[in-house]
């Protein structure tokens, strides 16, 4: 499934799509023309009144691909060192990959500074402070290439999620 499509199903005209798309668990949104909108409480469903407000489409839109996102597995990271997510592999050198397995423990979750110093260096940190900020800058770089963000959370640590997570969510 690609998140980024959200089905726009006419209702009650397209009764019989919107099943099918119920049953193959795409995200829609049901366009009601005429009549009550249809019943259920699937999170990867929503729906709204003809005519469209635009504004009201792109948040609904948006929230659905967000949904849908977060019932996709995280990242996973094989003994080999290959990174999956979402169909695409990334190799990594030891330390970023060290890094990255301290943050997919806490997919979606702050991970300080300490930890990942601790993740990448088991034996002995490093004699300098900027060079978990190096490799955290390179580890980013790979990272951007499939479709993950390393954000900064000041004070704190740092934050692995997806990139489209900026979306609105519920």
């Amino acid at each position: 499934m690609d998140v980024t499509d959200v089905a726009l199903v006419r209702w009650p005209v397209e009764r019989g799509r919107l099943e099918h798309l119920r049953q193959q668990g795409e995200p829609r949104l049901v366009v009601v023309e005429d009549g009550e909108p249809p019943s259920g409480d699937d999170p990867l469903e929503d729906w709204l009144r003809a005519p469209i407000d635009v504004d009201e489409l792109r948040v609904r839109t948006d929230t659905l691909r967000a949904r849908a996102r977060r019932r996709e597995p995280a990242p996973s990271i094989d003994a080999d060192g290959i990174l999956r997510y979402r169909g695409r592999i990334l190799t990594m050198p030891p330390v970023q990959r060290r890094l990255a397995d301290a943050l997919l423990e806490r997919w979606g979750s702050v991970v300080g500074r300490e930890a990942l110093v601790r993740s990448a260096w088991p034996d002995a940190p490093p004699s300098h402070r900027n060079v978990l900020d190096v490799h955290v800058a390179r580890l980013r770089r790979l990272l951007a290439d499939i479709g993950l963000e390393l954000k900064t959370v000041r004070r704190r640590g740092y934050l692995l999620t997806d990139r489209a997570d900026d979306a609105v969510t519920d």
